[in-house]
């Protein structure tokens, strides 16, 4: 007994301790920045050897980040444990939004972006993405652990936010420029539905499901709303929101929806059941586009481009609680491990 006792306290040891909870944020004049949740400290500076990162995401299983290098055209896949580069894959021009499902990456490229710095675009009076091109986007297709695109999909022109039905047949994508939403077969890429957003607004950006699979919410950043539609992707309302909202998610048990709307510096909270507004969040922050839950779902964490850090919110106080600088203008951040939000989720 005692040699058992033994041969199990040995096999515990060599396991180590578990692995604290990380967030993984893109900067697009950097790389990716891993900060520890527990102490709130940023703990390494990941070098993708691209530039322009935006969207990123976590595979199922853990083991790889994948960034969408906007610069150069291509994918960046990590070991995320090691921070180790294992692959570059080209994707098209302007790839930004990346969504993953099981071992594969839909990642959106956008042939009609001009593919100027935010700066620039600013200078000319324009938003971050603003583009007048209404050539059809493409949604590549990569096997992240063979680290090859697989297929394209067609979606509109400027094709943004990337989105899953519940039982994984289909994707849904946002077309920004021709104020659209399609929905494709997973696996063949035939267009099976086109929403006409018009009636209901300008610029759809975010797409979201509940997770309860009833119904998915998109946001219409120039309308300044976003649109609710059912499990067959019928409009059931248009909810009032601040101004150009982006960024959108339900909270883990499918009962809150929070919205970024970057222009007001607010998050906007509503209840599900009306979508009646909760709360509006002061962010005091710049280009607050993208944000993650933590994996506890106690904290929201949102990227704030323009003022260069991640905000920290308690979601049952729904306040700010605190902040943490990121340099390089932040895009995007996921945890590991996975949590619902702007860019990930739990499946």
């Amino acid at each position: 007994m005692k040699l058992l006792i033994g041969i199990i306290f040995l096999a515990l040891v060599s396991c180590g301790s578990p692995e604290s909870p990380k967030a993984y944020v893109t900067s697009q004049k950097g790389g990716i920045t891993v900060i520890d949740l527990t102490t709130k400290e940023v703990i390494n500076e990941i070098d993708i050897q691209s530039s322009g990162p935006r969207g990123i995401g976590v595979s199922s299983d853990g083991k790889y980040l994948v960034t969408a290098n906007k610069d150069d055209a291509n994918l960046t896949i990590i070991d995320r444990v090691s921070g180790k580069v294992v692959s570059q894959v080209e994707v098209g021009k302007n790839p930004e939004f990346i969504r993953v499902f099981k071992d594969l990456v839909f990642v959106s490229t956008e042939p009609a972006s001009t593919g100027k710095p935010p700066s620039q675009n600013e200078q000319e009076g324009k938003n971050d993405d603003d583009d007048d091109d209404k050539t059809p986007a493409q949604i590549a297709v990569v096997d992240i652990k063979q680290g090859k695109k697989l297929r394209e999909i067609e979606g509109g022109p400027e094709t943004e936010g990337i989105e899953f039905n519940q039982d994984g047949t289909k994707v849904i994508v946002t077309n920004e420029a021709d104020n659209t939403i399609t929905i494709h077969d997973l696996n063949s890429g035939e267009l099976l539905k086109t929403l006409d957003l018009k009636p209901f607004g300008d610029r759809p950006r975010g797409i979201k499901m509940s997770p309860k699979g009833n119904l998915y919410v998109s946001t219409l950043e120039h309308s300044d709303n976003f649109i609710v539609l059912d499990q067959d992707f019928n409009h059931q309302k248009t909810i009032a929101t601040g101004s150009n909202p982006y960024g959108v998610s339900f909270d883990l048990s499918g009962d809150r929806l929070f919205v970024a709307s970057s222009k007001s510096q607010l998050l906007e909270v509503f209840e599900t059941e009306n979508f009646t507004k909760i709360k509006d969040i002061p962010l005091d922050g710049k280009r607050c586009w993208h944000f993650s839950f933590t994996p506890d779902n106690n904290e929201l964490l949102m990227a704030c481009g323009r003022s260069d850090e991640l905000k920290v919110i308690d979601t049952n106080k729904l306040e700010v609680t605190g902040s943490i600088s990121v340099q390089g203008i932040p895009w995007g951040v996921v945890t590991y491990p996975k949590a619902i939000g702007s860019l990930d989720d739990v499946r």
